[in-house]
């Protein structure tokens, strides 16, 4: 009888690459299969509650929800205007106050504090605040604001929401900053501009789109915060733009009504959420063409 000829050392070799192949293709499939399944349960929830918030949301959509204030239980007519305003000028006035501030900051990190002790100690507070519950800074806010004031007010509820838009541009405006090459910084200090001139028009500039995409996404952020409100602006049945007195927002008329027993209340706390969900979407995309259109 002829021998079987033993295989080659490069016959070994080829089959253990390609057990290899095989193996790695296996876990490949596994991983991709799980992945898809994770998209598949996020996307199933998600489909789920815009569709619900589309449908209950729109059958308690009318005119009076912008015209009128919010209603006494059981009233046959009411809406959401004095909310609507309310969330508008709070949520306006605490981008107005926290942007530069969270802009300066982010400077500050980016240009002149990544060696030094002070830009160490200051990423690593943006972190904690960054990462905070809304929870933590309404109640901070009340007990340094409202306590002391012996009132809610809308100012309360202002400086409580920029203290989350500040951590969030602080991180935006670094993150871009870092993006930016130095080629570009070292070719505006060979022709003699100074250092701030060099940081407001070139590397602010050619991170315009990315810094106001960080601003965006924290006001999408704070439309529909409830908790700090909660502690701070509380909320009114009338309208009011007056900052030092409790003034009605959407999240929290949204919590309340939606809370209660009465039919009414109900379908205007869809409504709101309706409201909230287009406004948010609507800043959402807007970032992501102003950040597409970065790259």
């Amino acid at each position: 009888m002829n021998a079987v000829p033993a295989p080659s050392v490069s016959d070994r070799a080829d089959a253990g690459r390609l057990a290899k192949h095989r193996a790695r293709k296996r876990i490949n499939l596994i991983a991709l299969t799980l992945s898809l399944c994770a998209m598949a349960f996020g996307v199933f929830w998600l489909i789920w509650i815009l569709v619900e918030t589309f449908v209950l949301g729109v059958g308690g959509l009318h005119l009076s929800v912008f015209t009128e204030m919010t209603p006494p239980p059981q009233a046959e007519t009411g809406g959401l205007a004095n909310a609507i305003f309310g969330s508008a000028m709070m949520v306006g006035l605490a981008t107005l106050l926290g942007t530069p501030i969270g802009v300066l900051a982010g400077v500050y990190l980016a240009e002149y504090g990544r060696t030094n002790v002070l830009g160490r100690t200051t990423q690593f507070i943006n972190d904690i605040l960054l990462s905070a519950p809304s929870i933590v800074i309404g109640l901070f806010i009340y007990a340094v604001v409202v306590a002391r004031m012996k009132s809610f007010s809308g100012f309360a509820g202002v400086l409580a929401l920029a203290l989350i838009v500040i951590p969030v541009v602080i991180r935006t405006t670094e993150n871009m900053l870092s993006l930016i090459p130095n080629s570009l910084r070292e070719a505006a200090y060979a022709l003699g501009t100074p250092k701030w001139k060099v940081i407001w028009s070139v590397t602010l500039r050619a991170a315009r789109a990315g810094v106001v995409t960080g601003v965006l996404l924290a006001v999408a952020r704070i439309a529909g915060e409830t908790a700090p409100l909660l502690f701070t602006a509380l909320s009114n049945q009338f309208w009011t733009s007056n900052l030092g007195k409790p003034m009605a927002s959407l999240p929290v008329t949204i919590f309340k009504f939606a809370m209660s027993p009465y039919e009414n209340w109900q379908k205007l706390a869809w409504a709101g959420v309706f409201l909230i969900t287009l406004g948010v979407l609507a800043l959402n995309i807007l970032a992501r063409i102003l950040f597409r259109n970065k790259h």
